[in-house]
């Protein structure tokens, strides 16, 4: 049985969405820049997803008064919701972009 509790993995990365050096801290699941993710994993942490699809963003929203990215995999179509960081670029919000 996998174990479901938050694995705190700090890794740095490439966005495969827009090409930005992402510095992890052990909570990053997203690119600051472009907001993409990528579907990696079955409990937040674990690294046990076998998709590895990209996450397009496709929603914003409000929860207990706290922003969320509501991703989308393009190759399984899993949904996933992710804090917004405060490293973020909320400017896409604004744009239009999701």
């Amino acid at each position: 049985m996998s174990d479901t509790r938050f694995k705190r993995t700090v890794e740095d990365f490439l966005c495969e969405q827009c090409g930005f050096a992402v510095k992890g801290s052990g909570y990053t699941n997203h690119c600051p820049a472009c907001l993409w993710s990528k579907h990696v994993d079955v409990h937040p942490g674990d690294r046990l997803a076998l998709c590895r699809g990209l996450m397009e963003p496709v929603a914003f929203e409000q929860e207990r008064g706290k922003f969320v990215i509501l991703h989308k995999c393009q190759k399984c179509g899993m949904q996933k919701k992710n804090k917004v960081d405060k490293n973020d670029d909320l400017s896409l919000m604004s744009k239009g972009s999701l």
